[in-house]
Protein backbone atom coordinates (compact mmCIF):
# COMPACT_ATOMS: atom_id res chain seq x y z
CA UNK A 1 0.00 0.00 0.00
CA UNK A 2 1.39 3.42 -0.90
CA UNK A 3 0.95 5.53 2.04
CA UNK A 4 0.03 9.16 1.09
CA UNK A 5 -0.21 12.11 3.98
CA UNK A 6 -4.09 12.03 3.12
CA UNK A 7 -4.05 9.20 5.53
CA UNK A 8 -2.85 10.89 8.31
CA UNK A 9 -5.22 11.76 11.31
CA UNK A 10 -2.64 14.22 12.95
CA UNK A 11 -4.79 17.61 12.18
CA UNK A 12 -7.48 17.43 13.97
CA UNK A 13 -10.80 18.88 13.34
CA UNK A 14 -14.12 19.36 14.46
CA UNK A 15 -15.58 17.60 17.13
CA UNK A 16 -12.58 15.73 18.12
CA UNK A 17 -10.29 18.78 17.96
CA UNK A 18 -13.01 20.76 20.19
CA UNK A 19 -12.33 18.38 23.05
CA UNK A 20 -9.38 16.72 22.45
CA UNK A 21 -8.05 17.06 25.94
CA UNK A 22 -11.60 15.69 27.12
CA UNK A 23 -10.88 12.31 24.56
CA UNK A 24 -7.56 12.13 25.82
CA UNK A 25 -8.14 11.55 29.34
CA UNK A 26 -10.83 9.24 28.71
CA UNK A 27 -9.33 7.25 26.47
CA UNK A 28 -6.53 6.90 29.13
CA UNK A 29 -8.98 6.70 31.63
CA UNK A 30 -7.75 9.35 33.49
CA UNK A 31 -4.06 8.88 33.74
CA UNK A 32 -2.91 11.29 30.43
CA UNK A 33 -2.74 14.46 33.10
CA UNK A 34 -0.10 12.46 35.18
CA UNK A 35 1.18 10.63 32.48
CA UNK A 36 2.73 14.03 30.53
CA UNK A 37 3.64 15.74 33.90
CA UNK A 38 5.90 12.28 34.04
CA UNK A 39 7.34 13.53 30.56
CA UNK A 40 7.64 17.33 31.06
CA UNK A 41 9.64 15.82 34.86
CA UNK A 42 11.88 13.67 32.51
CA UNK A 43 12.41 16.83 30.03
CA UNK A 44 14.78 18.06 32.96
CA UNK A 45 13.81 21.83 31.63
CA UNK A 46 15.51 24.99 33.04
CA UNK A 47 15.10 28.53 34.01
CA UNK A 48 15.61 31.02 31.18
CA UNK A 49 15.80 27.95 28.38
CA UNK A 50 13.63 28.77 24.67
CA UNK A 51 11.40 25.97 23.84
CA UNK A 52 10.06 25.72 20.64
CA UNK A 53 6.83 23.18 20.73
CA UNK A 54 6.14 21.43 17.22
CA UNK A 55 2.28 20.81 16.60
CA UNK A 56 1.59 22.66 20.03
CA UNK A 57 -2.31 21.70 20.24
CA UNK A 58 -4.64 22.91 22.85
CA UNK A 59 -1.44 24.45 24.57
CA UNK A 60 -1.81 21.66 27.23
CA UNK A 61 1.90 20.91 26.87
CA UNK A 62 3.11 24.12 26.40
CA UNK A 63 1.29 25.21 29.66
CA UNK A 64 2.17 22.76 32.03
CA UNK A 65 6.22 23.75 30.62
CA UNK A 66 6.10 27.21 31.87
CA UNK A 67 6.74 26.55 35.11
CA UNK A 68 10.00 25.31 34.44
CA UNK A 69 10.79 27.61 31.89
CA UNK A 70 10.41 30.36 34.04
CA UNK A 71 9.69 34.03 33.40
CA UNK A 72 13.18 34.46 32.00
CA UNK A 73 12.61 31.58 29.68
CA UNK A 74 10.03 31.45 26.10
CA UNK A 75 7.64 28.61 24.42
CA UNK A 76 7.43 29.13 20.89
CA UNK A 77 4.28 26.93 19.97
CA UNK A 78 3.69 26.02 16.52
CA UNK A 79 -0.10 24.95 15.49
CA UNK A 80 -2.08 25.21 12.29
CA UNK A 81 -5.18 24.01 13.17
CA UNK A 82 -8.25 26.40 14.05
CA UNK A 83 -9.36 25.10 16.96
CA UNK A 84 -6.41 23.98 18.17
CA UNK A 85 -5.10 27.71 18.61
CA UNK A 86 -8.29 28.80 19.83
CA UNK A 87 -8.12 26.62 22.75
CA UNK A 88 -4.55 27.53 22.79
CA UNK A 89 -5.01 31.39 23.14
CA UNK A 90 -7.52 30.82 25.97
CA UNK A 91 -5.50 28.74 28.07
CA UNK A 92 -2.28 30.55 27.29
CA UNK A 93 -3.33 33.47 27.37
CA UNK A 94 -1.94 34.29 30.82
CA UNK A 95 1.66 33.79 30.11
CA UNK A 96 3.29 36.34 27.73
CA UNK A 97 6.40 34.14 27.47
CA UNK A 98 4.04 31.59 25.41
CA UNK A 99 3.68 32.81 21.53
CA UNK A 100 1.51 30.96 19.17
CA UNK A 101 2.88 30.93 15.58
CA UNK A 102 0.73 29.98 12.73
CA UNK A 103 3.19 27.57 11.00
CA UNK A 104 3.49 24.39 9.22
CA UNK A 105 6.24 21.88 10.77
CA UNK A 106 6.83 19.98 7.56
CA UNK A 107 7.57 23.19 5.67
CA UNK A 108 11.11 25.29 5.85
CA UNK A 109 11.07 27.23 9.10
CA UNK A 110 12.58 30.52 9.43
CA UNK A 111 14.66 29.92 13.07
CA UNK A 112 18.17 29.16 12.84
CA UNK A 113 20.02 28.31 16.31
CA UNK A 114 17.47 29.97 18.04
CA UNK A 115 16.34 27.36 20.93
CA UNK A 116 17.49 24.80 23.67
CA UNK A 117 14.80 22.32 22.99
CA UNK A 118 12.52 21.22 20.44
CA UNK A 119 9.63 19.33 21.55
CA UNK A 120 6.92 17.31 19.51
CA UNK A 121 4.40 15.00 21.16
CA UNK A 122 2.61 12.18 19.06
CA UNK A 123 2.76 13.90 16.13
CA UNK A 124 5.74 13.14 13.92
CA UNK A 125 3.85 9.55 13.40
CA UNK A 126 1.63 10.73 11.27
CA UNK A 127 3.80 12.30 8.74
CA UNK A 128 4.75 10.30 5.75
CA UNK A 129 8.71 9.81 5.33
CA UNK A 130 9.53 13.04 3.67
CA UNK A 131 7.96 15.27 5.38
CA UNK A 132 9.05 13.47 9.06
CA UNK A 133 12.83 14.00 7.14
CA UNK A 134 11.91 17.37 6.46
CA UNK A 135 10.79 18.08 10.41
CA UNK A 136 13.74 16.31 12.00
CA UNK A 137 15.93 18.82 9.39
CA UNK A 138 13.51 22.26 10.68
CA UNK A 139 14.20 20.83 14.44
CA UNK A 140 17.73 20.67 14.09
CA UNK A 141 18.17 24.22 12.45
CA UNK A 142 16.61 26.02 15.15
CA UNK A 143 18.50 24.40 17.87
CA UNK A 144 21.35 26.12 19.25
CA UNK A 145 24.54 23.42 19.80
CA UNK A 146 23.92 21.61 22.26
CA UNK A 147 20.46 21.97 22.11
CA UNK A 148 18.27 18.85 22.08
CA UNK A 149 15.06 17.32 19.99
CA UNK A 150 12.90 15.78 21.96
CA UNK A 151 10.20 13.34 20.22
CA UNK A 152 7.09 11.99 22.23
CA UNK A 153 5.39 9.09 20.28
CA UNK A 154 5.17 5.61 20.05
CA UNK A 155 8.54 3.43 20.39
CA UNK A 156 9.99 1.04 17.54
CA UNK A 157 8.43 -2.39 18.00
CA UNK A 158 7.03 -5.51 16.19
CA UNK A 159 3.23 -4.98 15.88
CA UNK A 160 2.58 -8.82 15.61
CA UNK A 161 4.28 -9.11 19.34
CA UNK A 162 2.61 -6.51 20.17
CA UNK A 163 -0.61 -7.09 23.02
CA UNK A 164 -4.06 -7.33 21.73
CA UNK A 165 -5.04 -3.60 22.74
CA UNK A 166 -1.92 -1.90 21.20
CA UNK A 167 -2.52 -3.70 17.88
CA UNK A 168 -6.67 -2.34 17.84
CA UNK A 169 -4.91 0.98 18.73
CA UNK A 170 -2.46 0.70 15.83
CA UNK A 171 -4.63 -0.55 13.38
CA UNK A 172 -8.13 0.53 13.53
CA UNK A 173 -7.71 3.42 15.61
CA UNK A 174 -4.61 5.27 14.51
CA UNK A 175 -3.72 6.08 10.50
CA UNK A 176 -1.62 3.56 8.32
CA UNK A 177 1.25 5.94 9.38
CA UNK A 178 1.66 5.01 12.67
CA UNK A 179 1.68 1.42 11.42
CA UNK A 180 4.73 2.35 9.55
CA UNK A 181 6.42 4.87 12.24
CA UNK A 182 6.76 2.13 14.56
CA UNK A 183 8.27 -0.33 12.07
CA UNK A 184 11.49 2.48 11.59
CA UNK A 185 14.43 3.13 13.61
CA UNK A 186 13.87 6.51 15.04
CA UNK A 187 17.87 6.88 16.22
CA UNK A 188 18.53 6.24 12.89
CA UNK A 189 16.51 9.13 11.15
CA UNK A 190 17.99 11.26 13.56
CA UNK A 191 21.25 10.07 13.52
CA UNK A 192 21.31 11.02 9.66
CA UNK A 193 20.62 14.45 10.70
CA UNK A 194 23.54 14.77 13.07
CA UNK A 195 22.05 13.95 16.33
CA UNK A 196 23.46 11.88 18.78
CA UNK A 197 23.96 11.39 22.40
CA UNK A 198 20.13 9.84 22.97
CA UNK A 199 18.38 9.57 26.12
CA UNK A 200 15.39 7.74 26.07
CA UNK A 201 12.44 7.47 28.48
CA UNK A 202 9.88 4.60 28.49
CA UNK A 203 6.19 4.72 29.10
CA UNK A 204 2.77 2.34 28.54
CA UNK A 205 4.89 -0.78 28.90
CA UNK A 206 7.72 0.53 26.86
CA UNK A 207 5.21 1.27 24.06
CA UNK A 208 5.64 5.01 23.93
CA UNK A 209 8.79 6.71 24.23
CA UNK A 210 10.85 10.12 25.01
CA UNK A 211 13.44 9.95 22.71
CA UNK A 212 16.05 12.78 22.90
CA UNK A 213 18.51 13.78 20.53
CA UNK A 214 21.64 16.28 21.26
CA UNK A 215 22.42 18.61 18.54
Amino acid sequence: MQLTQEMSKVEVKGFEAKFYDRLMDIITLGYYPFFIRKVIKDLHLQRGQRILDFGAGTGRNTCLMLPDVGKSGEIVALEIGKEMQEQFRRRCSPYPQAKLLDKRIDENLPFNEEFDLVFISFVLHGFIQPKRDVIIQNAYKALKSGGRFAILDYNNFDLAKASPIVKFAITKVECPLAADFIKRDTKEMLRGFGFGNFEEYHYFNGYVRLLIGSK
